[in-house]
């Protein structure tokens, strides 16, 4: 996301790189480059007007840094512009007082609303809630089947009301505050609440989210849009802040062909805070929105605070000290290889990933990462028993046929990722061996290390 725009970005930047300092001339011609790039990003004209009004006058200012280069200083001033408008600092949830805490999602047709209800639920459960999705999308075909195949992928209960015949009862209002009483009957501290949608802003719709509102009072009321519609979602945007007055705004598809406009524009032009991203289709691709975080991924400085986080949530101490111990005994095994890579993979896109380590985004904004990479990798490994995953040594020529044609592989294959695999475990025991006791490996960095020879992405 945003790779058009960041390189448009860094290009304006440069053109004050290396001069003596900041003048009325450079930056005059820097502001230009940078106003160009944000409506080129479609960036409501009136917001990229203020927002080099505002970078211009900071720069030009009494309170210039004499002990930085120019370029330093304006990417800094454009960094703090950049956070301010994105909206300064990050904001949660409304969680209530008393349980349960009722969102209600609102938005257009086709916005992701119903993959965001689903994420939104997965992110809470992570976090040591019970959420319940009500199904309040009543008119659309299938929808609460689609909202009930999603929460069962996050082991979440949806609450939706039907008549005997199992015809679903078309009356949001109905589910909507049946689902909140049913939560309070099975302690489920969260609702969600799923609306119907339109192809565009009509008044049946306004009407019955804000009599959705009116009944269940939620704490909590996000507007869900679509990044891809650009000036069309802040158009939207502030229609349905005027009739609903929601809490907060949800950006979809920022993995998609977006250019940046709508998540620069809609907080400054409604004046209610972004509190998540969705950037791709599973239901694991939902971030929290933090300002200064995405302000420095858009300025190519990439976002190390965020890897970090995820890192976390996959690996805890007892599990890295256990891994510790396997490395330092040399007991080490394809299987314990297989379950690093299932929560590299839990961690996201791998792309997406990359992008957040500083100065790597731009390297691979026209690569082709493939998430599926790791796949036959996969395939080979759990095609093998549990006494060849432990002990690769036994492998001879007879196991590799069968293991390449259990994988749908090539006996080369096997070969590769056998070489790998103990070329791997050869340098773990030397860094094992440098680092002495009580010393981490960095096992994603010996995987990469490993990984750029063919055999592993």
């Amino acid at each position: 996301m945003f790779e058009n725009l960041s390189e448009k970005l860094e290009s304006a930047l440069q053109s004050v790189t290396g001069q003596g300092r900041i003048n009325e001339v450079n930056i005059a011609e820097t502001m230009r480059e940078i106003r160009r790039a944000l409506l080129n990003a479609d960036v409501n004209y009136q917001v990229a007007k203020d927002f080099t009004n505002r970078v211009k006058e900071a720069a030009t200012g009494e309170d210039v840094l004499t002990s930085v280069t120019p370029g330093q200083q304006l990417t800094k001033i454009v960094y703090d512009e950049l956070t301010a408008i994105l909206g300064g600092e990050f904001k949660d949830i409304n969680m209530a007082e008393k349980p349960p805490t009722v969102i209600l999602i609102a938005g257009l047709q086709g916005s992701g609303k119903t993959t965001f209800s689903a994420k939104l639920a997965r992110h809470l459960r992570k976090k040591g809630h019970a959420p319940l999705l009500a199904a309040a999308d009543v008119y659309r075909p299938a929808a609460v089947d689609q909202l009930g195949k999603l929460a069962g992928e996050v082991g979440v209960p949806v609450y939706s009301v039907a008549d005997d015949d199992g015809t679903i009862v078309q009356d949001a209002v109905r589910v909507a505050r049946e689902a909140v009483d049913h939560a309070r009957e099975k302690a489920r501290d969260v609702v969600i609440i799923d609306t119907a949608g339109r192809m565009h802003v009509d008044e049946q719709m306004m009407e019955e989210v804000a009599d959705i509102k009116a009944a269940v009072d939620p704490n909590e009321i996000l507007f869900v849009v679509d990044s891809m519609t650009g000036q069309d979602a802040v158009n939207t945007a502030k229609e349905f802040n005027e009739q609903l007055d929601y809490d907060g705004v949800v950006l979809t598809k920022l993995d998609g062909d977006t250019r940046g406009g709508a998540a620069l524009s809609i907080r400054d032009v409604v004046h209610k805070p972004i509190k998540f991203a969705s950037t791709g289709e599973t239901l694991d691709a939902l971030t929290p929105f933090y300002p200064d975080r995405m302000a420095q991924r858009i300025l190519g400085m990439g976002d190390v605070v965020s890897f970090v986080e995820r890192a976390q949530e996959q690996y805890d101490e007892q599990q890295a000290e256990k891994l510790q111990r396997k490395i330092r005994s040399q007991d080490f095994d394809l299987q314990d290889f297989y379950e690093q890579l299932q929560r590299i993979k839990n961690m996201g896109s791998i792309k997406d990933l990359m992008g957040m380590i500083p100065g790597v985004g731009r390297q691979i904004k026209d690569l082709d990462v493939d998430d599926d990479a790791f796949t036959h990798i996969e395939a080979i490994i759990l095609s093998m028993t549990p006494e060849e995953r432990a002990h690769p040594e036994i492998i001879n020529g007879t196991r590799r046929r069968r293991i390449a044609k259990g994988s749908g592989t090539k006996v080369r294959d096997i070969n590769q990722l056998l070489k790998q695999f103990r070329d791997m475990k050869k340098m773990m025991k030397t860094v094992s061996k440098l680092t002495g006791k009580g010393r981490s490996v960095n096992l994603q960095k010996l995987m990469n290390r490993f990984g750029g020879g063919g055999g592993f992405p």
